[in-house]
């Protein structure tokens, strides 16, 4: 089959030809913005799974929703141990030049706050040209959102960002990805930002996404955010969705599979939005002709692995210290019994013949680096699907 009308994009953050299974999570958000903009009362919302799942390009359909609508939006990544300054400020940068034209000078006032909030990024005492300048060409403004408390700025420069959408008629999107990777303060700050939104009634909604550790990221910074936010799991697809996520782009290219390929893909994918798409990549190269048949898929299969292995498992494996690797097999090699592939610390420990203490800082370090997450108190799971049969597949170091 030709490659290059290949229709499958197995790429990080990468929206696919047909983003299936996630109707649902679009028109409810398409409900909280028309609530948010009749002045109801609603939550922001935090998108929550594995890896893998379609998080992020699921954070950017629905930033795509309120830019049609013709709100402000702005995006960031968060990064361990960076603080949300200066990304912040750049996606609140964004998203008030979206909505410069309706009022020029309200805008050029809101972004001298916008300004202000990014340069408390910057030590006081650090020399004029060593200091990051923010890429806005309006003086900083003064006394609002400079005080250097974190959550005083951040209420401040919501609020001020919020009210020039509002009196444009718009609202605001703040989206936010890797939401566990903020740091304690700011996660402490957004929270506060966000109830002061929601008790003054500005259109300021946050998008979040990140693992599935988030809900207890948040709720260990403030009591109050399970009230802030609603939690969307999302999770792989049913087989009816992966049928659609498969078969829709090769429809529009002409062409097709047989049911008993669609079997053999859903058994090899269990329904995971980014293995459907490397499956589906391969399986339709390696095709001399449609439909795609079941053969094809395993001939095809061996190399979607050795992709896989490359690109999505073995990036993350090599970030890994050697008692971090240790950690992760013996996880690995426990995980096949537990629900869900989550494993009793204890049972970490005790496989390696190692005081649960002693194992605490790589533990520590594989839930720093993103790559296991607590599914709850004295468990652990990897935050990548199929990781553990990855391990196993693997010779020991």
């Amino acid at each position: 089959m030709d490659p290059v009308a290949n229709p499958y994009a197995p790429g990080a953050g990468q929206r696919p030809p047909e983003l299936a299974g996630r109707d649902r999570e679009l028109a409810a958000f398409d409900v909280l913005l028309e609530r948010v903009a009749r002045g109801r009362p609603e939550r922001s919302v935090v998108l929550t799974g594995l890896r893998g799942v379609g998080k992020t390009v699921l954070l950017n359909a629905l930033r795509s929703s309120a830019v049609r609508r013709g709100w402000g939006t702005g995006k960031f990544e968060a990064r361990p141990d960076a603080p949300l300054r200066r990304p912040l400020a750049a996606a609140m940068h964004q998203a008030v030049r979206e909505l410069s034209s309706r009022n020029r000078d309200e805008a050029d006032e809101v972004l001298g706050v916008v300004k202000a909030f990014a340069l408390r990024s910057t030590e006081k005492n650090t020399p004029l040209r060593d200091r990051w300048q923010p890429g806005i060409d309006v003086p900083a403004s003064t006394g609002r959102a400079d005080s250097g408390d974190i959550e005083i700025d951040l209420s401040e420069l919501f609020t001020d960002v919020a009210g020039l959408a509002a009196s444009a008629g718009r609202g605001i999107v703040v989206c936010i990805d890797e939401m566990q990777d903020l740091m304690p303060a700011d996660v402490s700050a957004l929270c506060a930002a966000c109830h002061e939104m929601s008790q003054q009634g500005l259109p300021l909604v946050v998008a979040g996404a990140g693992l599935p550790h988030v809900p207890a990221v948040l709720s260990a910074a403030k009591s109050y955010s399970e009230r802030l936010f609603r939690y969307v799991r999302i999770d792989r697809l049913d087989r009816d969705e992966a049928d659609r996520a498969l078969r829709t782009p090769a429809l529009e290219e002409d062409a097709d599979f047989t049911p008993e390929a669609l079997d053999a893909l859903y058994e090899a994918t269990e329904g995971y939005p980014y293995f459907i798409q490397a499956y589906g990549k391969t399986a339709w190269d390696v095709a001399p002709s449609s439909p795609i048949t079941a053969e094809d898929v395993t001939v095809a299969a061996p190399q979607a692995e050795a992709e896989l292995a490359v690109g999505f498992f073995g990036s993350r494996y090599e970030r890994a210290t050697p008692a971090e690797r240790e950690y992760m097999r013996a996880m690995a090699d426990l995980g096949t019994g537990h629900r869900e592939g989550a494993v009793p610390t204890a049972a970490v420990a005790e496989h390696l013949g190692r005081k649960p203490q002693s194992l605490s800082p790589a533990r520590d370090a594989l839930l720093k680096k993103g790559l296991v997450y607590s599914a709850e108190r004295g468990q652990i799971a990897f935050t990548v699907p199929h990781f553990g049969h990855y391990l196993r597949s693997q010779n020991p170091d």
